[in-house]
């Protein structure tokens, strides 16, 4: 395929998130200033300037576009600068930077709230009120969610189903939410930023505390397979850091997103 050709399609694709982008405006704006029921497609197809059909190629209700396109909560340029992270380390091993460019992935992908800022905190109060919306939002986090793991899987080299990407998903996600919630409520001066990497702290140094596996249960995880059986006993005394290499090795979450 010639350069021209992949331009072309870039620039179709470019295209193509605008509309959607001012799609899911329109009709967010309109859900904030009188409620799901409160407009016709035709309204946000007439303030969005497209017609009846371009509405229903990208959405196939109003619901939809309220929640947006799963592609546009992944910028290409973001995702560009994710994946470009973990380049240098071998497939199927677990890179050294990957926390810290998830912290900057989120921060990235948060800064996209900021434009918006008034809306969301309008349509958060409007989805309280529609709880015919609560179901569509389970699937498309569902969605998003299954698309960042494909995202993280692929920059790692691992299956979609690698343990650490799978709580790479939860864990973030989870954190995630926990911060939106309080970055949006009532009465919140502090920045997203400061909220976010607050908690992903918290998380560290809890995960950061010692454990003993054999403890924790009549049947731990690492004696479900002989072969890890027979070293943990070995291995356990090196398997967590010093004081010192603590303190020297590891960054903070804010550093290693700067």
């Amino acid at each position: 395929m010639g350069n021209s050709a992949i331009n072309e399609g870039g620039l179709r694709e470019r295209k193509r998130a605008a509309t959607r982008a001012a799609i899911t405006a329109v009709a967010r704006s309109l859900t904030a200033e009188r409620g799901l029921n409160g407009y016709t497609v035709e309204e946000v197809c007439e303030q969005a300037g497209i017609s009846r059909r371009t509405f229903f190629n990208y959405f196939p209700a109003k619901e939809d576009a309220i929640l947006g396109h799963v592609d546009d909560d992944f910028p290409e340029e973001v995702v560009e600068r994710f994946m470009a992270g973990g380049a240098g380390s071998p497939a199927g091993e677990i890179s050294d930077s990957l926390l810290a460019d998830l912290v900057r992935l989120s921060l990235d992908l948060a800064e996209r709230m900021s434009g918006s800022e008034e809306e969301t905190r309008q349509l958060i109060g409007v989805i309280k009120k529609e709880p015919q919306l609560m179901l569509r939002i389970i699937g498309a986090s569902e969605e998003r969610e299954a698309e960042f793991a494909r995202l993280l899987a692929a920059r790692e080299g691992v299956p979609t189903d690698h343990p650490v990407v799978r709580m790479a998903v939860v864990l973030l996600g989870n954190i995630a939410r926990k911060t939106s919630a309080g970055y949006f409520s009532e009465g919140n001066t502090r920045t997203y930023e400061d909220m976010l990497l607050e908690n992903i702290a918290a998380a560290r140094t809890l995960f950061a505390l010692p454990f003993d596996p054999s403890r924790a249960g009549p049947t731990p995880l690492n004696m479900s397979r002989p072969d890890i059986q027979q070293s943990s006993t070995s291995q356990s005394s090196s398997s967590l850091p010093s004081s010192s290499q603590t303190n020297s090795s590891q960054s903070t979450p804010s550093e290693g997103a700067q």
